[in-house]
């Protein structure tokens, strides 16, 4: 009762302000009918007058920052914003960097794709230049663009999504960077499925958009790999979230310890509905 009474009279005291704003705007607007700007008269003790200039405009276009969202704001601004991202993204192309290194045997390569990614099933990539070790690029890189063009042909995107059904978010505090204040939530996957994980996410806390994710995976998608960690970075291109950096590692049966770093730059997204953009690429 006593919030309700509260809540009463803060809207009455609103409306009051509100119309007394109303009241002084126009009587202001009436005082300046004319454009000739009015000039201040001061008298000298001769008897003199002196007209001084009209002060200038007050300066109205100062940049107000964005307040700081709560966790629980910045935690539902990230969900919305992803779910109007898989609505709207049809599809995008980048330019992708891939490093990989084999510590234990000292083998490495560099391979620079065009990658072409049509909503909701179409990934494709086209070689530009490798170079390297022969091993590196047939067991370590084709194998890793083989099993993402495959997750995204085959897999169910919500299936392993930064959803509420798929993880519980525990907030941790707040960290800068880059300048930047994030809100740090810990994650765990509510079920160990293959591409989940268990670490933590960062969101911008002014937008909620995401910015870092960082962990374990739960499960790997193969037999041979084993204990695989990440980081992988955000940014905001064009509206829409796309990732901008990797930094894996692996342990495997065969090759030991696998160092990964995938770059994409240079994005060109597509926007439009995911519905349309799969009609008219079966076309």
């Amino acid at each position: 009762m006593y919030q309700d009474f509260l809540m009463i009279r803060l809207r009455a005291i609103l409306l009051i302000i509100v119309a007394s704003s109303v009241v002084q705007a126009q009587s202001v607007n009436r005082a300046s009918v004319t454009d000739t700007p009015a000039l201040v008269a001061f008298a000298w003790p001769d008897g003199t007058l002196n007209f001084a200039a009209p002060a200038p405009p007050p300066d109205m276009t100062t940049n107000v920052p964005l307040p700081r969202m709560s966790p629980e704001l910045a935690l539902t601004a990230f969900q919305q914003r992803a779910e109007r991202q898989a609505q709207s993204l049809a599809g995008y192309s980048a330019a992708t960097m891939i490093r990989a290194e084999l510590p234990d045997s000292a083998q490495r390569g560099e391979y620079e794709l065009e990658r072409h990614f049509v909503a909701p099933h179409s990934l494709t990539f086209k070689t530009v230049h490798y170079t390297g070790d022969s091993f590196v690029k047939t067991n370590v890189i084709a194998r890793l663009l083989q099993s993402e063009v495959e997750h995204v042909q085959k897999g169910d995107p919500g299936a392993t999504a930064l959803r509420f059904e798929n993880y519980k978010f525990s907030y941790k505090g707040t960290t800068q960077v880059g300048g930047r204040i994030l809100h740090v939530y810990q994650v765990k996957p509510r079920k160990k499925r293959v591409g989940l994980f268990k670490g933590h996410v960062y969101l911008d806390a002014l937008s909620g958009s995401l910015v870092r994710a960082e962990g374990r995976v739960v499960k790997s998608p193969s037999l041979f790999v084993k204990k695989i960690d990440f980081v992988q970075e955000y940014e905001d291109v064009n509206g829409f979230t796309l990732p901008v950096h990797m930094h894996s590692e692996a342990k495997a049966t065969l090759v030991g310890r696998t160092v990964v770093d995938v770059v994409n730059r240079d994005y060109q997204p597509l926007p439009g509905r995911v519905e349309s953009a799969a009609v008219s690429g079966s076309r």
